[in-house]
């Protein structure tokens, strides 16, 4: 006897057999003898009593199919199979209208929802097939009925939703040492442990090629230049053997010689050992320099994820003081300043200068130099981004300038904004750990919800009511995904699971994840606070202060409630300033829809990027960086701070400084520096005119501008979502 029926969603109710006799009789009335009551009653008694307990609906459709057939009535057996067709078909339109507009290459929403993807080519099609279709399994099958709800009602918005199946994490921090020093086997090849530069770049490439496709979101090197700077003193003993072999002298007292710094000098002048060291100094830089550039090459050119798109990689470097680690960031530098190509921007990977007093940042300091010419590079290229290691909350209290190993103990971030560093369940560090999945609450729904209180404190009052109760979902959420996640088999990431995530090394390949990956993060992230500001108060809290009281308290909830839920469910919860690209303008449409156009709030087609001021709200750089610093502390799975400047910025390397100088004074954790960049998109020419709509290179009237979507740069602005494009339009330069 048919007792529960299992939805299509999962949900399971109690059995109601007037929804069968509903359907036998709309079958029925389709046919010429019409309905027959006596009949519908005889099948449906029969299926209810001689049914399973508990019951999924296509079984006991299938039964009223048998039921039917065994009847006088073959013609409404029909029907009944024709009106089956005819609703899978309704269910399925809306999927197969996707699948169309990506079939005939539409530019929209759904195939620009990642900029850093061209889903016109076949494998881009081909990953927004599976996306597409793997999202509806995801809501069918794996979300619970408060999920999904709060999905469908635009509460809440699960990022990389389609790799939800596949159980993937987000990213990691690649611990590049223990693959430059032991090797790794990558597919059907073995990778041996580096010898020199050029290998050491070649494996730190493919290290973060491999551990892509096994994962959903980007890969980063905590530590760039501490990873390779030993092969770079290993290049120089080849290369004084080199001159050994070419002089016919003895030059072994070099092999371990002091080396104050890797400069190329002319070798006029110099004579015996002196000269022999400079000339392996001048080859060793030389080397270095073409192995930076074949890093940056490579890093744009090899693709991932069925070759549709290169590595969304990051890189962290600028406080290994050593000569060594010195020439990595100074030829990695030089390389970035000269471009790729025909001297084109680089995308990828992502720079990030770690800004240190005592080591990086102050004139006294011994990468002083470099921390300077970081400043011209991101004046010309945009990167490097900066994160600032003298915040408070990125301090490590093991972190010790003499320890060869500090690194350790220095927070890294993925370029968009993504940082791990504290840790409940393992050491406090940012290397072999990462986000393990995040998702964002629409807190401008809520607060809209609320508007038509008119007792100021009740509206408050009741938006954070509705705030804790979203928390409480979004936490449950995020721990039923983990308990999925951590169900994973090792060897269904063998990359990422045997030698990148910390504790990996003792899994066997039959061995579960569990007992590793909660070291890494579970993100609540935020979108659209200076909407939610105006919809509370009237005014977004860079133009009140009562407003930005009110924003502070509201992200210090969300703080707070991830404590809690860190000790509920024993994860390492954390809140996220949401790098929202494709989220930009689906949380707002969705919005205007229900609450119709409602100025400063859903007037625009996309909500503010987490706690920014609104990008077209005229201010200075430092009232944005008094705004904004406070929430840096409190948004802990990450942040940024950016400052759009005027004009021609490659020869004014003085006014990235003083952003980073900004950073330094308000405690900001991560920053960047947006300023215009044309880019010719069929010779690759750039420069930084303004107005530029012909190409004087090649003529072409095919000018882009190179912009960055949240963190990350992207080479052509066709691949943006209307939401970032209409925001695109909107900003304006901060002075």
């Amino acid at each position: 006897m048919i007792l529960t029926v299992v939805k299509r969603d999962g949900r399971v109710v109690g059995y109601n057999e007037e929804k069968i006799k509903a359907a036998i009789r709309k079958a029925m009335l389709t046919t010429e003898l019409g309905e027959d009551e006596t009949l519908i009653q005889r099948i449906t008694d029969r299926i209810g009593s001689r049914g399973n307990e508990r019951m999924e609906v296509e079984q006991i459709q299938d039964l009223v199919e048998m039921e039917l057939m065994k009847s006088p009535r073959k013609e409404v057996a029909q029907a009944y199979i024709r009106y089956r067709q005819d609703r899978s078909r309704a269910r399925k339109s809306k999927t197969y209208a996707i699948l169309q507009q990506i079939i005939d290459a539409m530019n929209n929403d759904i195939t620009r929802e990642n900029a850093n993807m061209n889903a016109d080519t076949p494998a881009g099609m081909m990953m927004k097939f599976s996306s597409e279709t793997t999202k509806a399994y995801t809501d069918d099958k794996l979300l619970t009925p408060e999920a999904l709800g709060a999905v469908r009602h635009n509460y809440l918005h699960i990022h990389d939703k389609d790799y939800y199946p596949t159980k993937s994490l987000t990213c990691v921090q690649h611990p590049l040492d223990r693959i430059l020093q032991g090797g790794f086997m990558a597919g059907h090849g073995e990778s041996r442990p580096a010898k020199r530069i050029e290998t050491a770049s070649v494996i730190a490439c493919i290290s973060m090629e491999t551990a892509q496709n096994e994962m959903h979101g980007g890969q980063a090197i905590p530590a760039f230049d501490f990873y390779l700077a030993p092969f770079v003193r290993k290049t120089f003993v080849e290369e004084v053997k080199y001159v050994e072999n070419m002089c016919g002298e003895d030059y072994s007292s070099l092999y371990e010689a002091e080396v104050d710094d890797y400069i190329t000098r002319d070798l006029d002048g110099l004579t015996g050992i002196e000269r022999a060291k400079q000339h392996a100094i001048n080859r060793t830089a030389s080397r270095v320099h073409q192995a930076m550039e074949a890093f940056i090459h490579n890093m744009n050119t090899i693709h991932s994820r069925g070759g549709n798109q290169v590595v969304f990689s990051s890189i962290n470097y600028g406080t290994d003081i050593s000569a060594e680690g010195r020439c990595v960031i100074r030829e990695l530098l030089l390389s970035t300043y000269r471009g790729v190509g025909n001297g084109a921007t680089a995308i990828f990977p992502i720079q990030i200068w770690k800004k240190k007093r005592g080591v990086s940042y102050l004139p006294e300091d011994r990468n002083y130099d470099l921390y300077k010419l970081a400043c011209k590079v991101t004046a010309r290229r945009f990167f490097p981004n900066f994160v600032n290691l003298d915040a408070p909350y990125n301090y490590h209290e093991k972190w010790d300038i003499n320890d060869p190993e500090r690194y350790k103990y220095e927070v890294a971030t993925m370029g968009c904004r993504t940082r791990v560093f504290e840790n409940r369940f393992g050491d406090k560090t940012s290397i072999g750990r990462g986000n393990i999945s995040f998702s964002t609450i629409n807190i401008v729904k809520l607060a809209i919800e609320c508007m038509k209180i008119e007792n100021k404190q009740e509206r408050i009052d009741t938006f954070f009511k509705k705030l804790d109760n979203l928390l409480e979902i979004t936490a449950r959420q995020l721990n039923d995904r983990y308990d999925f996640q951590k169900t994973a088999f090792a060897k269904q990431m063998p990359m990422v699971m045997s030698q990148l995530w910390n504790g990996a090394e003792k899994l066997g390949p039959n061995d579960t994840i569990e007992d590793v990956i909660n070291q890494g993060t579970l993100g609540i992230g935020f979108i659209g606070l200076a909407e939610c500001l105006i919809a509370l108060t009237g005014k977004h809290h860079a133009e009140c202060q009562e407003s930005q009281e009110l924003g502070l308290r509201i992200v210090s909830r969300m703080r707070e409630r991830a404590n809690e839920f860190s000790v509920q469910y024993q994860h390492n919860y954390s809140v996220l300033a949401t790098p929202a690209e494709g989220l930009s303008g689906r949380f707002t449409k969705r919005d205007r829809m229900q609450f119709g156009i409602i100025p400063g709030v859903t007037d625009k087609d996309y909500y503010t990027n987490s706690n920014h001021v609104p990008v077209y709200y005229h201010c200075s750089p430092k009232h944005k960086a008094e705004i904004e610093a406070p929430y840096h502390e409190i948004t802990r799975a990450g942040h940024i701070f950016y400052v759009e400047i005027d004009g021609d910025a490659t020869h004014n390397p003085e006014a990235v400084s003083n952003i980073v100088d900004l950073m330094d004074k308000y405690d900001i954790g991560y920053g960047s520096v947006n300023h215009n960049r044309n880019r010719c998109m069929q010779c690759g020419y750039e420069d930084a005119q303004e107005g530029l709509h012909t190409c004087p290179n090649c003529g072409s009237h095919d000018i882009d501008r190179l912009q960055r979507i949240t963190g990350y740069l992207v080479g052509t602005t066709d691949r943006w979502n209307s939401g970032k494009i209409a925001e695109l339009k909107d900003r304006i330069v901060h002075k």
